[in-house]
């Protein structure tokens, strides 16, 4: 079985929570932009007025999961909470932005049914968010709720085979070099097919945060419903 980058296997070579440079600041500037109170972001998050109050005077670390609430709030990238910066109007300044992204580097993120590497992390409000995947779950009772997040995806399978399920189409089995391009606002799951490891390149035009949030908290469906199984395909000679 191929080994995992490095950042799957080590949480060291992958930015983490405890790391972040004063968050504090990015609540702040986002604040006084809007005109907002800490009554009106704590509404906006779901954290408490005393948690706000810790994170804007840099008295406080945060989860990974504050940090996901945080962001989603403001509106503002998760990657600007890393670096304590975010532009005057939200989005990337200027032009001629470069990410050069080494094997296995990114910031690896687990959940239930994915192992996610997302490369470039550090650019913050990009239109193109690139994910690599590696899905756990080998069934669709395994995989549970299929997910749902806005805009639109396009996904290549770099090694093994893939079972991809939509809550609209017949499943289809997808094997190395295989493609699909859909309407990520629909139901779907990617599900591994055979023995043998499997890895997915998914490029998403949903911003970082919905993507995160997407799939950070998929509950496992006691009951799913019930999708035909997805055909097999004869390997390639």
């Amino acid at each position: 079985m191929a080994a995992k980058p490095e950042s799957l296997r080590n949480p060291a070579h992958a930015p983490a929570a405890a790391t972040l440079a004063k968050p504090g600041a990015v609540l702040k500037a986002q604040r006084r932009k809007h005109g907002w109170t800490l009554a009106e972001v704590s509404r906006r998050t779901g954290l408490p007025l005393s948690t706000l109050s810790k994170i804007e005077n840099d008295k406080m670390s945060l989860s990974f999961d504050k940090l996901l609430r945080l962001s989603s709030g403001l509106g503002v990238d998760i990657s600007a909470l890393f670096n304590g910066e975010v532009s005057a109007d939200g989005l990337s300044g200027g032009t001629g932005r470069r990410s050069i992204i080494r094997a296995g580097e990114g910031k690896a993120i687990e959940t239930p049914n994915y192992s996610h590497l997302y490369p470039a992390w550090e650019l913050l409000n990009k239109r193109i968010i690139p994910i690599v995947a590696e899905p756990h779950a080998r069934s669709l009772e395994e995989f549970g709720e299929l997910i749902r997040h806005p805009g639109e995806e396009y996904a290549f399978v770099i090694e093994g085979e893939v079972d991809f399920y939509t809550s609209l189409y017949a499943p289809v089995r997808l094997q190395a070099g295989d493609s699909i391009y859909f309407d990520s606002g629909m139901g779907h799951a990617y599900i591994a097919a055979g023995d043998g490891p499997c890895r997915i390149l998914s490029l998403n035009s949903a911003p970082e945060t919905q993507l995160i949030a997407a799939t950070a908290g998929q509950p496992r469906a006691e009951a799913p419903r019930r999708i035909p199984a997805a055909p097999g395909r004869k390997k390639r000679g």
